[in-house]
């Protein structure tokens, strides 16, 4: 995005060249993909990625296929299956969702099972929290209702002053916002705010004199820090809820499937808000040591985010419907688990509550007031259209339903248990620990190279069987496993966020390698450290 400075400068009044802040930061979109970046190690290594995909895809499962191994037909053809779609994954030659549902019929067409007992994931409640929650995130994008908290919190008194209060201000904007609505959108709703406050910063530092009158904007450590923050707090915030990042729903899915036990919506959150106020405070303070901003007093932030918020104007009757449905599919979501703290999780009144307040139920219920409240009567204009509705990300809806369905044909089918008890004589892992230590490497390092949705859907079918076999309840392994495959903060091809703010051109890939692999280590022990804990803490397995 940014040449020469040269190129884009003016001359000050000493006759030096000057940069055009505006033009560098603001002249053009605030995204470019990988390939637009001119970056040609990214280039080759997508393109090498993904050719290696199209012939070892369909050479593992063939081979394996064909293998003279002492397991039943069933349980080798789901093997060789799921090879391959698990290659599709991570070498992503053809979309993601799309590698999915070749497994699906492959499974049918080789006569693992009757394909209404494969398909009859796709109607599990969870689909249609995916489907609810992301209608939801539609509107609240569409109407600028994300936006306005965003400019809310920091627009809050001292904090637009100071460099560092700004960065932790804006990640926990990110971490509140991407709790509720996809990490990716969230992240290119906030970038052009980023942008917008790196620019106010970069002019006060050329009118103060830190840096050279012809210097390049998108070199500052406070942009760096800026960015990383947005990229990264969406992943932590995203852990906050099930509904706040695909793996998960994916996770708890598998989970659910493998040992029948229910994870509500306010069992998760007691489990997963002080991993993830613990996780920003880390995360807070790796970005600001690693990317240590140039100036720290800073001017102009508040009046801008002030010219921004009157620019919004007062609330309008689309917001407003927006935040009722949003309200009213939260306090839905919650009231199961309030009536369990009050009657207790065994009492026929909490069985009956949670059994008719469904998540799914609880979220198409909160998405269908955004068809029934209208903008306008008059014109009979509801709040959300079904166009704008049509455009949620169904991809994800498909990965996950296709998840499932490879869980369950991994029990029925005995091949859980193979894997199983295979691997636990192989790596020799019997504890708890153990096991979830390796949950939580396999889950970090495979999100490094492929998407944190495929990370959980292959790492957390693996470790289920694997603690079964080793006499282990299955259930902290397999969380460790799911929120461990949001970490992935090392590359711009580890997460869609980090590819756009790696795409802004204002984050290094030497500082993206340091800040993340410093945050992946750090996330690994936090996650190791307090998700037994929380667990317990919240309920779910005891």
């Amino acid at each position: 995005m940014v040449s020469d400075p040269a190129s884009q400068a003016s001359p000050d009044a000493a006759g030096a060249p000057r940069t055009d802040v505006d033009k560098a930061l603001l002249g053009g979109s605030t995204y470019r993909s990988l390939t637009e970046l001119g970056s040609g190690a990214d280039e080759r290594f997508e393109r090498g990625r993904r050719l290696v995909g199209w012939f070892l895809a369909p050479l593992v499962s063939v081979v394996f296929y064909f293998l003279p191994l002492d397991l039943a037909s069933d349980q080798q053809s789901l093997a060789a299956v799921l090879l391959g779609v698990v290659v599709l994954w991570i070498c992503e030659p053809i979309p993601i969702p799309v590698g999915g549902l070749i497994g699906v019929s492959a499974i049918i067409l080789l006569g693992v099972a009757p394909s209404g007992d494969v398909l009859a994931p796709f109607g599990s409640s969870t689909v249609f929290t995916f489907i609810g929650a992301f209608i939801l995130a539609a509107a609240m994008l569409k109407h600028g209702v994300a936006q306005r908290v965003a400019y809310f919190i920091l627009g809050l008194p001292g904090v637009g002053r100071s460099t560092v209060r700004t960065i932790i201000a804006f990640g926990a904007v990110t971490c509140v916002l991407s709790a509720f609505i996809s990490n990716t959108a969230t992240v290119a709703m906030l970038m052009p705010t980023a942008m917008g406050i790196l620019a106010v910063i970069a002019r006060l530092m050329q009118d103060q004199g830190v840096v050279r009158p012809d210097f390049d904007p998108l070199r500052l450590r406070v942009g760096a820090a800026l960015m990383l923050m947005l990229a990264y707090g969406a992943s932590v915030g995203g852990l906050l809820t099930p509904v706040g990042s695909p793996p998960n729903l994916i996770g708890r899915g598998l989970i659910e499937e493998a040992t029948g036990e229910r994870i509500s919506f306010g069992q998760w959150m007691v489990m997963a808000l002080p991993i993830c106020a613990i996780m920003f405070a880390v995360l807070a303070v790796v970005l600001i040591l690693v990317n240590k901003p140039e100036i720290r007093r800073i001017e102009g932030v508040e009046e801008y985010i002030r010219e921004r918020r009157a620019e919004q104007g007062p609330m309008g009757r689309a917001e407003k419907n927006t935040v009722i449905a949003f309200l009213v599919t939260v306090v839905l979501w919650l009231i199961p688990a309030v009536v369990g703290l009050v009657a207790g999780t065994d009492s026929s009144t909490y069985a009956s509550v949670s059994d008719r307040l469904d998540e799914g139920v609880s979220a198409v219920i909160g998405a269908s007031l955004l068809f029934i409240l209208p903008i306008s009567w008059k014109r009979q204009e509801p709040t959300l259209t079904w166009k704008d509705a049509a455009k949620i990300d169904w991809g994800t809806i498909l990965l996950f339903g296709t998840g499932i369905i490879f869980g369950a044909l991994l029990a029925s089918t005995g091949l859980a248990e193979t894997i199983g008890n295979g691997a636990s004589d192989t790596l020799g892992i019997s504890s708890t620990f153990a096991i979830t230590v390796f949950a939580v490497v396999l889950a970090i390092l495979i999100s490094e190279t492929t998407s944190n949705t495929a990370s959980a859907a292959v790492v957390v079918p693996i470790i289920i069987p694997l603690a079964v076999a080793a006499g282990v309840d299955p259930l902290v392994p397999a969380m460790g496993a799911t929120f461990a495959a949001s970490m992935g903060f090392m590359l711009p091809v580890s997460t869609p966020q980090n590819a756009i703010v790696y795409g802004t051109g204002a984050v290094p890939m030497t500082r993206m390698i340091r800040s993340g692999v410093t945050f992946d280590v750090i996330g690994a022990v936090v996650i190791v450290a307090l998700i037994g804990v929380m667990v317990a803490v919240a309920g779910i397995g005891g």
